[in-house]
C-alpha cells in the first residue's frame, strides 16, 4: 500500500473510513483497482475505438454503447495539444458524460420507461440470475449503471414495502446492497456499482478523496510559502456558513491583483460547471470577503477568465509571482 500514488492512498483511507466501509468488506478490490487506474488505459482504448464503433460497457469501465462520438472528437482534438494531460482529458470526459446523461435523465423516468425496465430486469433474472441484466440493461438504453441500478431498487421496494422508500434509505442501500432484502437484486446493484465510472457511491468517495488531496496540496504550498490563512473548518467554527476553501489573513497580490481567499477545484473548468460555480459560490465569496483566486488544477477554457478586473481570477497550478505586503515575490 505504501507505494501507491498518493491519490490511491486517499482513496483508500478515505473510503476506508466513511460510511462505505461496511461495503468494502464486499467488494473485490481487483474491480475497484480496475476502477481506479482502469480509467487511464480507458481513455487510450476510447480513442482507438472512436473509429470502429464503441466497446461494451463491462470493457470500458462504464463507457455506454452508443455513447455520442461528436464528444469524442471533439476530446480527440484537446488530445493531440502535448500540453494538456491525461488527468485533464479524464476530467473532461466525465463531466460531457455527466452532460450526455443529463440531457437524457427524464426520459428514463417516465412511468412507462420504468416499468419497462423493471420488467425486462424480472425476465432477465428469472432466466439468469448471475448475468448481469441490470448491467446490460443500462448499456443497451444508454444509461448510468448506478443510476438504473436506483431505478429498479425504487421499483422493487415500492411492490414490496408497505411504504413509498425514502430517499435515504434508497442510499444506504446503495452504498451497502448487503442491506437489500432480495440477494439477486442486492448482487445486481452491486455489479452495477462497481462498474459505473461516472456515477454511484463509490466514485462519489473517490471524487471527495481527489478533492481533498488537492485542499492539501494548497495547504501545503500555503504553509511553503509562509502564508498567514484559515480552513473552511476553522471559518465554519466562527459561524461561516458559506466559505472558500481557504482565507488569506493577510491579502497578497497575483499579476497584479489583491486576493483574499483561494478556492481548490480538482477538475477541469468548462463553461457550464464554471458558470454554476459563479453563481453558487464564486460570487457569494467576493460578496463577503472580497476579491479571490480559483484554483482549477485540471485547466480551464482561456475565455472564462473575464472576471480579473471584478475580483476573481483564474489559475490552472498555484501562482508562483505572489507578492506580499512587504512587496517582496513569495
Amino acid at each position: 500500500m505504501l507505494m501507491l500514488e498518493s491519490r490511491f492512498q486517499y482513496v483508500f483511507l478515505h473510503i476506508w473510513t466513511s460510511e462505505l466501509k461496511e461495503f468494502i468488506f464486499r467488494i473485490d478490490f481487483p474491480a475497484l483497482l480496475l476502477a481506479l487506474v482502469g480509467q487511464s488505459w480507458a481513455w487510450s482504448s476510447l480513442l482507438r475505438w472512436s473509429e470502429a464503433g464503441l466497446p461494451g460497457r463491462l470493457e470500458l469501465m462504464g463507457l455506454p454503447v452508443g455513447f455520442p462520438v461528436s464528444l469524442l472528437t471533439g476530446i480527440e482534438q484537446i488530445e493531440r495539444k502535448p500540453s494538456q494531460s491525461q488527468a485533464t482529458l479524464l476530467s473532461i470526459f466525465s463531466q460531457e458524460y455527466q452532460k450526455h446523461i443529463k440531457r437524457t435523465h427524464a426520459k428514463h423516468h417516465t412511468s412507462e420507461a420504468i416499468e419497462s425496465y423493471y420488467q425486462r430486469y424480472l425476465n432477465g433474472v428469472r432466466k439468469n440470475g448471475a448475468a448481469p441484466v441490470l448491467l446490460e440493461l443500462a448499456n443497451e438504453v444508454d444509461y448510468a449503471p448506478s443510476l438504473m441500478a436506483r431505478i429498479i431498487l425504487e421499483r422493487f421496494l415500492q411492490k414490496h414495502e408497505e411504504a413509498p422508500p425514502s430517499k435515504s434509505v434508497i442510499n444506504s442501500m446503495l452504498r451497502d446492497p448487503s442491506q437489500i432484502p432480495d440477494g439477486v437484486l442486492a448482487n445486481q446493484v452491486y455489479q452495477c456499482i462497481v462498474n459505473d465510472c461516472c456515477y454511484g457511491p463509490l466514485v462519489d468517495c473517490i471524487k471527495h478523496a481527489i478533492g481533498h488531496e488537492h485542499e492539501v496540496l494548497l495547504r501545503d504550498l500555503l504553509l511553503e510559502k509562509n502564508l498567514s490563512f484559515l480552513d473552511e473548518d476553522q471559518l465554519r467554527a466562527r459561524g461561516y456558513d458559506k466559505t472558500p476553501d481557504f482565507i488569506l489573513q493577510v491579502p497578497v497580490a497575483v499579476e497584479g491583483h489583491i486576493i483574499h481567499w483561494i478556492e481548490s477545484k480538482a477538475s477541469f473548468g468548462d463553461e457550464c460547471s464554471h458558470h454554476a460555480y459563479l453563481h453558487d459560490q464564486f460570487w457569494s465569496y467576493w460578496n463577503r470577503f472580497g476579491p479571490g483566486l480559483v484554483i482549477y488544477w485540471y485547466g480551464f477554457i482561456q475565455e472564462l477568465d473575464c472576471n480579473r478586473e471584478r475580483g476573481i481570477l483564474l489559475h490552472a497550478c498555484f501562482p508562483t509571482d505572489i507578492v506580499t505586503l512587504c512587496h517582496s515575490v513569495a
